[in-house]
């Protein structure tokens, strides 16, 4: 077997390399074979070095094509991902306000709840005292607002309950997309690492 020459090397590395990171082995190369042509003795050999420049040109503009390509999807994934993002602060936003309107909500119904114990002591002491039509109407009217003010203050538990949850899964998803970005970018850099190491070697 004879010895590998430098053209055998360097196209070898070429036929590697597949994702545009060999550009420069292919312009060493296009250089090569430019001197080699301009040297070349022959007319045969003259036309074999110019096949090897066009096939080399080739190569580059498919490198740079493909380079280009995606470079044009990753600044439509960034573009993607910005907008997601955009809408997950303004989700966040609104669940911070939703969550300050439902404490604002906590401190009426504990309002709401001092006041029933208060009107609760009040009725015992009234009835204490001797009957009275005008001290009878008035428990009833209390009874009444007292019965209000309780279902006022079962729905806003039930509201701030409904808003816990909300929040907590809002707060799941945007744990999930950070884990799916997070992954898509390492399985891109396995994938470019797999694509550079498993390109077939094939010879001139």
């Amino acid at each position: 077997m004879g010895a590998v020459t430098d053209d055998e090397v360097i196209r070898k590395r070429l036929l590697i390399d597949g994702d545009g990171a060999g550009d420069d082995r292919r312009i060493n190369l296009l250089v090569k074979s430019f001197i080699k042509w301009c040297n070349s003795g022959s007319q045969e050999e003259g036309y074999s070095q110019y096949q090897r420049m066009l096939s080399t040109l080739s190569q580059c503009e498919f490198s740079m094509g493909k380079t280009l390509l995606v470079y044009d999807m990753n600044l439509r994934e960034m573009e993607n991902y910005e907008k997601i993002y955009k809408e997950i602060e303004c989700s966040i936003a609104g669940a911070h306000e939703k969550i300050a309107e439902c404490k604002k909500q906590i401190l009426q119904a504990k309002r709401i709840r001092k006041n029933r114990q208060e009107y609760d002591a009040l009725a015992k002491v009234i009835q204490h005292h001797p009957d009275r039509h005008e001290t009878l109407k008035e428990l009833e009217s209390l009874g009444k607002e007292l019965e209000h003010l309780s279902h006022i203050k079962e729905s806003v538990e039930d509201k701030l309950e409904l808003r816990r949850k909300q929040f907590h899964v809002l707060l799941s998803t945007i744990h999930e997309l950070q884990q799916t970005l997070e992954n898509d970018e390492k399985l891109s850099e396995v994938e470019e690492a797999q694509g550079t190491s498993m390109e077939p070697d094939s010879k001139p």
